[in-house]
């Protein structure tokens, strides 16, 4: 037990397990997985609503291809393709580096 910093072992142990879970937690918060799956699964979904209203005119304009319909469905695929990876390979949460000599995590 450190006599000088006022700490014990387990409230040190107790403050690094604390800090491992919320780091563990960010790194699925921020995963770039989750942030280009949800944006291209919602401006999917604008897309591909835009691409139902259109009018028949606008469709003549782009050589009969409803181009908004194709690229929202697109969109979403991709966008679910990212949800899905991240949903089957989750992100594996960070393990400290163990010093060799002592067997404890690294400083």
């Amino acid at each position: 037990m450190s006599e000088h910093s006022g700490y014990s072992d387990r409230d040190l142990q107790r403050e690094v397990t604390e800090l491992q879970s919320k780091s563990a937690t960010a790194a699925r918060l921020f995963d770039i997985r989750r942030i280009i799956g949800g944006l291209f699964v919602v401006y999917g979904i604008i897309v591909t609503i835009a691409g139902i209203t259109e009018s028949d005119a606008d469709i003549a304009k782009a050589q009969d291809i409803n181009i908004n319909l194709w690229t929202g469905l697109g969109m979403l695929a991709l966008g679910l393709f990212f949800l899905a990876w991240l949903w089957l390979r989750p992100t594996a949460p960070p393990t400290p580096e163990l010093d060799q000599n002592t067997e404890r995590p690294a400083e």
